[in-house]
This record gives C-alpha cells, structure tokens and sequence, in this order.
C-alpha cells in the first residue's frame, strides 16, 4: 500500500477503504508518512469531502493511534459533554455536578484554553488547591463514589488528531466537515463515555458561522457516534454573543456559582439546561427531555446543584468555601468601564472580539506556553437587545496589566449599538439526534 495512491485516489474524489485509512494514520503517526504527502491528502479531503464510513473510520483510526481511557470500573452509562468552543462557555462547569446530582455519572476530561475561548481547566485552576491531574484510581473512585471527576485530557489521547489538526491549522485545511467532527469524536471516544451530547456553538464567537453549517456538523458527529455504538445527541446553540455576562477563569466560576444557585442569566440558564437534559436522558435518569428540564430546574432551586459543585470542588482538592464566598476568588487590579458611545440599542456583540479583548487583559493564551491570569477578563453590562445611553457602560476589563488601550479599542468594535430594538435572541437553534 502507498500513501500517493491514497491521495489520487481521494483526488479523484473516490471512497477509502477502512484498510487505507488505518495505513495511512498508523504510518503517519509513526512518522513513516512526511507531513507533504499528509498535506496533499489533507487538501483533497477539503475538496472531495468523505462519506459516512470514511468518516467513521477515520475517528476510529485516530482512536487507535494513541492511549483508550478503560471506564469499564464506573457503574452505569458513562455520559460526557462537548462544546465546539465559545465565548464565556462555562457549560462544563454547571452541567456536570448538575447531571452527577441526579445520579449520572460524568467522567469528563476537558482541555485548556488557546486563543479567544477558554478551558475549562484553567477555570478550575482558578480555585485555590483544585487538582486537574489525578491518578486513574482517583478518577474511578471519584466518579464511582460522587459520580463526577473533571481532569486534563491525556497526553497520549488520539495522538494522530495533534499531529494531523497542527497540519490543517498551517495548510488552511481546519473547515473541513468530516476533518472537523472525526477530530472532536476520536477524543470523546478515545475517553471511554458511552453516551455523548454536544454543543455545537454557531454565530460570531463561535468556529462555525452559519446555522446550515453547524447542522451539518452536528449530523457528521451524531452519525459518527451511533456507527461506533455510542448514544449522540447535537444541541445547536447560539455564540452570537458571549454566552452569559463573564468571561475569563475566575469570573466565569462566579457566574457558573450563579447559574447553580438560580440566580443566573437566561441565556447562560437555557443552554446548561438543555444539554444538562440530553446528558441525564441518555444516561436513564429520566425518559424524556421534557421531564428532565423540569426536574433539573428543581434541582437547582433545591440547593442540591450548588452543594454538588462544593463537593467536586473539595474531593478534588480544592476550596469548598469559595464557592460560598465568591469575592475571595483571583481579583484582578484594575477594572475600566467601557462607555457607549451613543443612545440606542445593542445589536449585536461580537464575541470572537470580546475573547481577544479577555486574551489582551491576560485571560487567554496566544501560544500554547503562555501563562494566564485567572483574575481577569471582560464583564458584559449590557448584552443584546438592551437599551444603552451615551456613556452608559456596557462592559468592564479586569486585568493587571497597566496598559490596556488595544483591549479597550477591540471591546468598543465588538459592540454595534443601533436606534431600533433588535430581535428577540434565540438561545437554542436546534437539536440533531
């Protein structure tokens, strides 16, 4: 088998086997395949797409090149969550002592935050003492006992999606649908879940643009996982602004501490709502959607969701209290308040230029070696649809850097301020099962 007869034959636009396929990966990842060759195959799959199978087989490939996470210890249906990556995304950090409440269990690895969207485990960093890293007992044990142990993903997890995903990012072969999904699927696998929901963000802050794309997206993954015999089910939601009023690591803990102490905002409720149902439906605490909502909803007025984060929070190694007192979580040093500059409405926000302002305070990382700065980040006074006056403020920066002009500007452009009333927001687009 040779791998240039691999690339004419998808060149020509024609079907790989599921022998091809697994040459390819396992001698690319070996380093038997040079990375032109890996390229040049790369750029016929952006034009010539795959089909459902090569898709399938791909994931399962780059499954299979590096290290599987064995959940067969954890009692019940294993249920992890994905998002596609956004702006103030804090998901993670409310669904999953939400779901594990209920009796789920949720054995999730997150990862960390490059460029305008954050990881959940520098969030968790934020909270004094907590361990993103414990040992393979430890997370069985966690999980088994509490249901619920969030850590940093292996570094031998899907090794062929590294390798391959820094190749796309240089050959301009990223937005590609079957290169897209077989990348976030091979990683859920590869974790051992046995049930997976998906938010899959569309809008400005968001990798997918458009509502057509992100379905079809979601439909490549759901496919994905219930060829491999994993229940998948595609949430479809809004990243047309950032999603509730904080971004950053400290601040984004306060906020998912709102959210679980029914304090929080609509939006940010609505979508950790939605998926927290799929996640407990799929695991067989309840039998429909409908019923979970409801019951999820009680949950957090009940008390119950907040004391199951403090939990979370002290069995892996952190402070309890914190959750209880908020404002001893990082502060940062400065905080500016950004004015309107006129009377009207908010438009829109753009939330990818909100995230590079949160990355210029020192709340995100341009490379992957850049330390970050818990305390700070970008408040959102004003979101969609509000009315604003002139030198009204309409977000705050929190940083500790004395130079904050360029973040300042970024924040100004990402808001569009206009004298009619906008539409009411949709914080849910669709759902693909």
């Amino acid at each position: 088998m040779r791998m240039i007869d691999i690339i004419q034959k998808k060149k020509s636009g024609e079907a790989l086997t599921t022998d091809e396929i697994n040459f390819m990966i396992e001698s690319y990842t070996k380093g038997e395949i040079p990375d032109y060759q890996m390229s040049a195959f790369l750029m016929a799959v952006y034009f010539q797409n795959m089909n459902k199978q090569e898709t399938a087989d791909l994931t399962m490939a780059m499954v299979n090149s590096g290290d599987r996470i064995n959940l067969s210890a954890i009692k019940g249906i294993k249920v992890d969550k994905h998002s596609t990556g956004g702006v103030g995304d804090k998901i993670s950090l409310i669904v999953v002592p939400l779901v594990a409440s209920v009796g789920i269990p949720v054995a999730k690895m997150s990862g960390r935050g490059l460029g305008h969207t954050g990881g959940t485990i520098d969030k968790l960093e934020s909270i004094d003492g907590f361990k993103t890293e414990l040992t393979s007992s430890e997370f069985i044990n966690n999980v088994n006992t509490y249901k619920m142990a969030i850590v940093g993903q292996s570094a031998n997890l899907t090794p062929a999606d590294k390798k391959l995903y820094a190749l796309r990012d240089v050959t301009s072969t990223v937005n590609s649908i079957p290169l897209i999904a077989s990348s976030i699927m091979s990683k859920k696998i590869a974790s051992g879940a046995d049930a997976i929901v998906l938010d899959v963000k569309v809008g400005s802050g968001a990798f997918m643009k458009s509502i057509d794309e992100a379905r079809e997206l979601a439909r490549t993954m759901v496919d994905i996982g219930k060829s491999l015999n994993r229940k998948t089910v595609a949430v479809i939601s809004n990243m047309n602004q950032p999603l509730g009023h904080e971004v950053g690591n400290a601040n984004e803990i306060r906020e998912a501490i709102e959210v679980l102490s029914d304090k929080g905002s609509k939006d940010e409720t609505t979508v950790a709502l939605t998926i927290a149902s799929y996640m407990t439906v799929l695991g067989g605490a309840f039998s429909d959607f409908d019923i979970a909502y409801k019951e999820l909803e009680q949950i957090i007025k009940s008390g119950k969701a907040i004391d199951k984060l403090k939990e979370l929070v002290k069995i892996q190694g952190g402070n309890p209290e914190l959750i209880d007192n908020p404002d001893n979580l990082p502060q940062a040093k400065y905080h500016i308040e950004v004015k309107a500059s006129k009377d009207g409405y908010v438009e829109s926000i753009n939330a990818e230029q909100i995230g590079v302002t949160a990355m210029l305070l020192g709340a995100g990382r341009k490379t992957k070696e850049d330390d970050i700065d818990f305390s700070a980040g970008v408040t959102m006074v004003k979101k969609v649809g509000d009315k604003v006056a002139v030198n009204d403020t309409i977000c705050i920066l929190h940083t500790n850097k004395e130079s904050h002009n360029e973040a300042i500007e970024v924040a100004l452009k990402a808001f569009k301020i206009s004298k009619s009333k906008p539409k009411q927001i949709v914080y849910i687009y669709d759902v693909v099962q």
